[in-house]
């Protein structure tokens, strides 16, 4: 090839290079300039619906494109984060994941139809919320200590209840039993109702609970309260030590609720979602309206939120392969 004809090549190449720059960065610099659709992978009414239709009616306000909320429930939440794996990473197709769908499920299912590392674009954290771990007043342990002392010196002899096998309720219990070096029964209901009303019966010992639900229970002594799953004392129930600070150090679990897009969304539009997320997320309405439902606002850039999810992966991996816990 002649060496005309190889500069001709070359310029071609660069001059179709620099015309899609700025085609990449007005395309950032628009978004978004249609309605985006914000996945829900549950039914209506459950907190990860409420936190998504509360962020997506703020959203809509501060772009002025509506944020749709789009309710795509089933097989514990696969069915809708396979629909936005498999969606254009252009910023208008997200999802609100949870440590359940993009955290415990790879570990939790044999296979799924996507892989929560590489399928999807961590966007920005929303919210989290802790466990509280409660025991039936019948139980002599008035601290964490001193229930670690009891469960060691009755091995396999005290139960705990779940709302089911594979929830955050569950796998408090588990990561405590192996912290601990405790051994409970589990005893898995279903859901976090009938859990709670069978500690209050005394039908079992120990229970993690959702803390809103619990606290009046936790009031009006029915249950007594030990400590809270969180890495810092919750706004709701202060007077309640956390886990770590009760006896048990390095013990942090809470339910986060993030927003993620599919693999491979432009860097420019993921920080433009990002700083949208977060102003709403951390406005002084945010903070009060959630922190009396014993919500934490959560705050991140893209790529920690990132490293986030990779390290709650692995966390949770380990817990359920060490426990041998497997989805029916």
């Amino acid at each position: 090839m002649s060496a005309f004809w190889m500069g001709r090549m070359l310029f071609v190449a660069l001059a179709s290079a620099s015309a899609a720059l700025p085609a990449r960065t007005h395309a950032a610099d628009s978004y978004p300039n249609r309605p985006i659709r914000l996945i829900v992978p549950f039914a209506p009414g459950g907190s990860n619906d409420i936190l998504a239709r509360t962020l997506a009616q703020r959203l809509t306000s501060r772009f002025g494109q509506t944020v749709v909320v789009d309710n795509r429930a089933g097989a514990g939440g696969i069915i809708g984060v396979e629909t936005t794996a498999r969606s254009a990473p252009d910023g208008y197709s997200l999802v609100m994941g949870h440590i359940g769908t993009h955290a415990v499920n790879p570990a939790l299912y044999k296979s799924l139809p996507y892989d929560a590392a590489r399928d999807f674009t961590p966007v920005a954290p929303v919210a989290s919320s802790p466990n509280i771990l409660l025991v039936h007043p019948s139980v002599a342990a008035s601290s964490v200590k001193e229930l670690v002392v009891l469960a060691r010196s009755k091995p396999a002899q005290l139960n705990y209840a779940s709302g089911g096998i594979g929830g955050s309720t569950h796998l408090s219990a588990e990561l405590f039993k192996m912290m601990t070096g405790t051994d409970f029964v589990h005893v898995p209901y279903k859901g976090g109702g009938p859990a709670l009303t069978a500690i209050i019966a005394g039908d079992v010992a120990m229970l993690f609970n959702n803390i809103v639900s619990a606290m009046p229970y936790v009031k009006s002594g029915k249950v007594r309260a030990l400590g809270i799953t969180s890495r810092q004392r919750s706004t709701a129930m202060t007077e309640v030590p956390t886990l770590a600070e009760a006896g048990v150090p390095g013990y942090e679990v809470v339910s986060w609720y993030g927003v993620l897009g599919p693999a491979g969304m432009p860097s420019a539009v993921v920080l433009r979602l990002n700083i949208a997320i977060t102003a709403v997320m951390t406005s002084e309405e945010m903070r009060t309206r959630l922190a009396a439902e014993g919500v934490d606002i959560m705050k991140a850039s893209p790529g920690e939120f990132a490293e986030y999810v990779k390290n709650e992966i692995a966390k949770w991996g380990k817990v359920i392969r060490q426990a041998g816990i497997r989805a029916d």
